[in-house]
C-alpha cells in the first residue's frame, strides 16, 4: 500500500521557538498567511496534530474559507480534511474543538497501553486506532491510507514534527519564519533532539522562498 504524501507545516520564531510559555497562543504568522494555510488544508485529505496541540491551542482544523470549502464538496470531498490527533497517557478532553467542530471523520492514534483507556473515552467521538508501542509514525501513515487518505498535513507540535522528519517520512517542508525573538528555553521548539536523516551532509532542497507581509515562507523537499 502506498503511503500518503506527507507535508510538515510549522511557523516559528528567528530562534526556532513555536510558542511562548504565556497561556495566551502565541501569533508566530499574519492574516495573509493564514490564507496560505487554510489554502494548503483544503489541498488535503487529512491533518495530523499532536496532543499537546489540542491542549494548548484548541484548534478546530477545519478549511475556514466558504469558497474553498464549496470547492471541496464539488470534487466529492468532505468540506474539511479528516482530523487526526496522536495522544499519549493523558486523557484528551472530549469536549475540545477537535471533536466537537466539523462533520468529518476524527482519528485518535495512541501508543498500545493507553488504547482501552482512549477506547473507552473517546469512541463515540472519533476512531480509536492502536498505533503501536511506542507509537510508529509509519503505522500511522498505513491507517490514513486506507482511510483513503492521498495527502496528510501535520500541523504541529514539536513530538509529531520531529517523529515525521527523524523517520524519514516527510516529503515537503513548509517553514514561515516570524520576524522576532522568543528567548525562552522552556518553550516548544520546531522539533526536539533526535537524529535526522536531514542533516548537514543531507541538506534538503529549497523549494520556493516568498515573503509574505513581515514573514518569510520557505518550501523544502529532501534531496533525492
Amino acid at each position: 500500500m502506498t503511503r500518503p504524501y506527507v507535508l510538515s507545516s510549522v511557523a516559528m520564531s528567528l530562534d526556532g521557538y513555536i510558542d511562548d510559555t504565556t497561556p495566551d497562543r502565541l501569533l508566530l504568522s499574519n492574516d495573509e498567511d493564514f490564507d496560505r494555510v487554510d489554502d494548503v488544508r483544503a489541498s488535503v485529505d487529512a491533518i495530523l496534530v499532536g496532543a499537546g496541540t489540542v491542549r494548548a491551542d484548541n484548534p478546530r482544523l477545519l478549511v475556514r474559507s466558504d469558497d474553498r470549502r464549496k470547492a471541496r464538496l464539488a470534487d466529492g470531498k468532505t468540506e474539511s480534511p479528516i482530523k487526526a490527533v496522536i495522544a499519549g497517557a493523558t486523557a484528551l478532553d472530549p469536549t475540545a474543538k477537535f471533536f466537537t467542530t466539523g462533520d468529518i471523520d476524527k482519528v485518535v492514534y495512541t501508543p498500545a497501553r493507553h488504547y482501552t483507556a482512549h477506547q473507552s473515552a473517546l469512541s463515540s467521538l472519533a476512531h480509536v486506532v492502536d498505533a503501536g508501542e511506542p507509537v510508529d509514525p509509519g503505522a500511522i501513515l498505513a491507517d490514513l491510507a486506507a482511510r483513503n487518505v492521498d495527502r496528510l498535513m501535520i500541523e504541529g507540535g514539536s513530538s509529531v514534527h520531529t517523529q515525521f522528519l527523524a523517520a524519514g517520512l516527510v516529503d515537503e517542508l513548509h517553514v514561515v519564519i516570524a520576524p522576532f525573538f522568543v528567548g525562552d528555553t522552556d518553550a516548544p521548539r520546531f522539533v526536539n533532539p533526535a537524529r535526522f536523516p536531514q542533516d548537514a551532509a543531507h541538506r534538503m532542497r529549497l523549494v520556493e522562498t516568498l515573503p509574505i507581509g513581515d514573514v518569510i515562507f520557505a518550501r523544502y523537499r529532501p534531496s533525492a
